[in-house]
């Protein structure tokens, strides 16, 4: 192994893993090394992203990524169940492992736990340390004082059926089900004629989900369905953060000059969760620099991240409300009332980029939580976030 490295990439998971991808493409002559903890990057994890989120030329080189395309989507609530105009996609982990291991060969190191890093050194647990001109830290999510969020937590389970489901769509949200104490929805993806992911989903204050719960749940729900599952595939269960207000400045101090990506770094759509479409982005940026340096990678990475959060100032709003307005078991209601919109309006609130108008839309009528209630959130009176400042 290399003594000296342009850039070592601590942590193999999306957007660590297409930051050296997309650097392999644009400078392969770069001396990158991505170390990963684990048996493979990705771990074990399904990525999804609506065709909106990217550039043209983003769709192109994420391509080979892609295992699962649909052209539309559906949702149900007990009063509205639509069909939404517009591309999924997903990016399962296995490909991800396939792609960025023959893409970086023996500069991707798995199987590599790490006890220390720096802006420019990486120690081992075996004691040895790797020295890089520069050091990315994505090591997935971490919490912060500076941060306020709530949690979208996940149980999925991958199924093989005994006779086809007959799903021709993806069914992004069925909050029809029981909503056990918090905004709960099951998301199904049919992967094959025959084969299903069901993940039983919730937007909850802390990560309580347990696991035995959630299998019961899809248990239930498929029967409901009148699918018979025959095979287990695999499982998968996270907690995406969904912010609700913040210091950002603070939260960049605090990373001291330390460049991060992904999760890590805070770049997450604030409403959802979801990581690519920014984890894409970051990594176009990364791959058009000619130095990597520590303190030019922290200022790029930090810029970057500024710029969305200042764009997405008003995703959190929605989140206070959505979290701190009216019982938690009557959350559905906001995401009922937001799929009544129209099909762009939605796809721009996925992609962040949502116009003066629809902002407006949204804030319109009647708010399907307690007025008074819902004001308190969107201002931070509460006790949960009287101490914080969203700046």
């Amino acid at each position: 192994m290399n003594t000296r490295w342009d850039l070592i990439l601590v942590g193999a998971g999306l957007a660590n893993g297409l930051i050296a991808w997309r650097l392999k493409q644009r400078q392969p002559a770069l001396n990158v090394l991505l170390l990963e903890a684990g048996p493979a990057p990705g771990g074990n994890h399904t990525w999804s992203y609506h065709h909106g989120d990217l550039s043209s030329a983003q769709h192109a080189w994420i391509a080979p990524l892609v295992v699962h395309h649909w052209d539309d989507y559906d949702v149900f609530f007990p009063a509205i169940t639509r069909t939404v105009a517009g591309g999924y996609y997903s990016v399962t982990s296995e490909r991800f492992a396939d792609i960025i291991s023959q893409a970086l060969g023996d500069h991707l190191v798995t199987h590599t736990p790490i006890t220390q890093l720096t802006p420019t050194a990486v120690t081992l647990e075996d004691g040895r340390t790797l020295e890089a001109r520069a050091v990315i830290d994505g090591r997935g999510y971490r919490p912060s004082p500076h941060l306020t969020v709530g949690l979208q937590a996940f149980f999925g389970q991958q199924w093989q059926l005994d006779r086809p489901h007959g799903l021709t769509r993806p069914r992004l949200m069925d909050a029809t089900v029981d909503q056990q104490g918090g905004y709960r929805f099951v998301y199904t993806l049919p992967l094959s004629a025959t084969e299903l992911l069901i993940e039983d989903t919730y937007y909850i204050d802390q990560a309580t989900l347990k696991a035995q719960q959630a299998r019961d749940n899809i248990q239930h729900y498929a029967s409901t369905q009148g699918w018979q599952l025959k095979t287990l595939q695999r499982e998968e269960q996270g907690n995406l953060p969904i912010t609700l207000t913040g210091n950002h400045q603070a939260f960049w101090q605090a990373a001291q000059g330390q460049p991060c990506s992904g999760l890590r770094g805070g770049l997450f759509h604030p409403t959802t969760g979801y990581s690519l479409p920014q984890a894409v982005a970051l990594a176009d940026v990364i791959a058009t620099q000619t130095s990597f340096t520590p303190e030019l990678l922290y200022r790029l990475v930090r810029q970057f991240a500024k710029q969305r959060w200042r764009e997405q100032r008003f995703f959190r709003m929605l989140n206070r409300m959505l979290f701190l307005a009216g019982p938690a078991d009557k959350r559905w209601q906001v995401m009922q009332r937001f799929y009544d919109l129209n099909d762009g309006l939605i796809a721009r609130f996925y992609a962040g980029k949502l116009r003066l108008a629809d902002q407006a839309r949204l804030l319109t009528g009647k708010p399907p939580v307690p007025v008074r209630e819902a004001l308190q959130a969107v201002l931070k009176k509460t006790p949960r976030l009287r101490a914080f400042h969203d700046e």
